[in-house]
């Protein structure tokens, strides 16, 4: 919580450093256009990069797979989208290196790994709910049962 406020703060004043600086260097006109730019083409780059890893994802269901890194994927290319519609340089910057597709690939595999990961260590650990509810760890006991009366039927059958 703290972290995600000090980013609130932060980023705001990062970026309006730069754009004051960068807006003393080549003027303000040039800047704000420079702004609008790299919202437009990263947007398009961001559409037709979208389709692309939906077709992949689309693909890997239709095999049975599990679309794990195309998912994680399209989470980072939203990411860098809103990266680009915040006015500034360095979101700017944040974008268009989410928008490298070796670089996204490597990061979202990564992503999706570590996720898979955590997920069997948490089978792993915690196998069954007590009777509040709440995950217990133990031992999976697997087996078969009936109820009684599919007890009793049996019997009264022979």
């Amino acid at each position: 919580m703290r972290f995600a406020l000090l980013l609130l703060i932060l980023i705001p004043v990062v970026e309006l450093t730069v754009l004051i600086q960068v807006g003393a260097k080549i003027g303000s006109l040039t800047t704000i256009a420079l702004v609008f730019v790299t919202a437009i083409v990263g947007l398009a780059l961001i559409r037709h990069q979208g389709f692309e890893t939906s077709r992949k994802a689309q693909e890997k269901m239709r095999r049975g797979e599990l679309p794990a890194s195309e998912m994680a994927e399209g989470f980072m290319l939203a990411f860098a989208g809103v990266c680009l519609l915040i006015p500034g340089f360095v979101t700017d910057a944040v974008g268009a290196l989410l928008l490298i597709s070796p670089l996204r690939r490597a990061v979202a595999s990564s992503v999706s790994l570590d996720f898979m990961k955590k997920r069997m260590n948490m089978r792993a650990h915690w196998s069954h709910r007590d009777s509040q509810g709440n995950f217990t760890q133990g031992d999976i006991i697997e087996g078969e049962y009936r109820s009684e009366s599919e007890k009793n039927d049996h019997i009264e059958k022979k």
